[in-house]
């Protein structure tokens, strides 16, 4: 059984809509949440649009939302980027291989394709090829580190399901035989920066997504309870393979308001 959460987690894509249409119930379901004073924080691993972008989109599709309700993977690179700055005498020099939008959050480092010292790497949609794995593959065997903004499997779109950039990550991993520091979900300090900016405990939070994996299971190895909706990318063969149980599942967002009074509470 769930404890009322002070704070609720919500992913954006899946969860509250899919392309630019907000899922049935989803604007009513969030304005009860508000009214009942629980706080909520707007969590995605986009990295294709600007915080200010997802945070105007959201508002256009009905959402009520401030700017700081919103914390996506690329705000999470810009802070961790930050910190090893200040442990270098030196302008750390960046590849940002992300979308055209999300560049200018990066533009206060030093921009080096030959020789990073650390390759920020995002969702590029077509743009990969052998010839740009193999150059990635040359810059981290020649020192550089990957900095990758989540490691997601695959994603929904109106088209279907398609891989996601967790395909790269992984075989950069491999060919390289580097780690990753992974910025977005279902990273621990991702989800510890979320639970910051509302001062509040992991006990106390819960995480809503379309995602069992990054969502419900990375939520649940910081503490959060983690409840699922059958939404988005949700699968049920994917779901009953999986190891990881959620708290709750639920068929949409819809359902939050009362499953918190009548089933989680």
């Amino acid at each position: 059984m769930l404890h009322f959460p002070q704070l609720i987690l919500l992913d954006l894509d899946g969860t509250l809509y899919v392309g630019n249409q907000a899922l049935p119930g989803a604007i009513a379901s969030l304005a009860q949440l508000r009214e009942r004073g629980i706080e909520v924080r707007f969590i995605t691993n986009t990295t294709t649009r600007s915080q200010h972008e997802l945070v105007a989109q959201l508002r256009t599709m009905g959402f009520q939302l401030d700017s700081d309700e919103l914390i996506s993977a690329p705000i999470a690179a810009k802070l961790e980027l930050q910190e090893l700055q200040k442990n270098t005498d030196r302008p750390l020099r960046i590849w940002p291989l992300v979308a055209e939008a999300i560049k200018p959050d990066f533009k206060e480092f030093a921009w080096d394709e030959e020789r990073p010292d650390y390759v920020v790497l995002g969702d590029i949609g077509e743009q990969w090829d052998l010839q740009l794995i193999n150059q990635l593959f040359n810059v981290m065997h020649s020192g550089a580190e990957l900095i990758a903004l989540h490691k997601g499997r695959f994603w929904q779109t109106s088209d279907g399901l398609k891989a996601d950039i967790g395909f790269f990550v992984a075989g950069l991993e491999y060919v390289s035989s580097k780690t990753a520091r992974v910025m977005g979900k279902p990273n621990r300090d991702f989800y510890q920066r979320v639970l910051d900016s509302a001062g509040v405990e992991a006990q106390d939070a819960l995480m809503v997504g379309d995602d069992i994996d990054s969502d419900v299971g990375g939520a649940q190895l910081m503490g959060l309870k983690g409840c699922l909706v059958r939404t988005g990318k949700f699968r049920q063969a994917y779901f009953e393979q999986s190891q990881v149980k959620p708290d709750a599942v639920l068929e949409s967002i819809a359902d939050l308001p009362a499953a918190l009074t009548n089933v989680l509470h």
